[in-house]
């Protein structure tokens, strides 16, 4: 039965670094928009620091152009300062109403540079991955010195979680490969 709890726990857990993953890669911008692409960006909104998608709509009516529609005027100028001190290298165009977001090609420079970003995020989690089989093999290892496993309980249970490592690592690169040729593709 502790086996099982173990195996469950690391198991969620490796699931939790995949999510991670998955939300790591889409706020990466990959010529194409996305409402993931602002989920990084927050301003002040009466004094606390929000994500501007709990301040606004956020619509994507054309594959390269994303509409922010603020539930307060008044805030389109905050939004539109956080997006231009962003990361995202976007320059967002107000008409009194919506921001708009024209999001460009990108250049294969640019290419390139994301897919190493991409290939060191995945390395990221494929050594997450491993060191939660670490410590779930630790912990087996010290039931097994404690006596409360057997060797063969504890040799079955050391199998298991490296069966489950390996389907998870061999997610994160599917993952991994997935994004890599969206952004590559032109």
């Amino acid at each position: 039965m502790a086996m099982k709890k173990i195996y469950n726990d690391h198991e969620d857990k490796m699931k939790k670094t995949l999510d991670s993953l998955r939300k790591e890669y889409s706020s990466l911008r990959a010529g194409r928009a996305t409402t993931g692409l602002l989920d990084k960006i927050t301003l002040e909104y009466y004094g606390t620091p929000t994500p501007i998608g709990q301040i606004a709509g956020i619509t994507v009516p054309e594959p390269r152009m994303l509409v922010i529609q603020p539930w307060e005027k008044s805030m389109l100028g905050a939004i539109e300062k956080a997006i231009l001190k962003s990361d995202l290298g976007l320059s967002p165009n107000n008409d009194g109403v919506v921001i708009r977001l024209n999001i460009p090609q990108l250049t294969q420079e640019r290419r390139t540079e994301l897919v190493k970003v991409i290939h060191k995020k995945a390395e990221e989690a494929r050594v997450a991955i491993r060191n939660l089989r670490r410590d779930a093999n630790d912990t087996v290892k010290k039931m097994e010195k404690d006596k409360l496993v057997t060797e063969d309980e504890a040799k079955k249970a050391q199998d298991e979680m490296q069966k489950l490592t390996d389907k998870y690592i061999k997610e994160a690169d599917h993952i991994m490969n997935s994004k890599e040729k969206e952004i590559m593709e032109v």
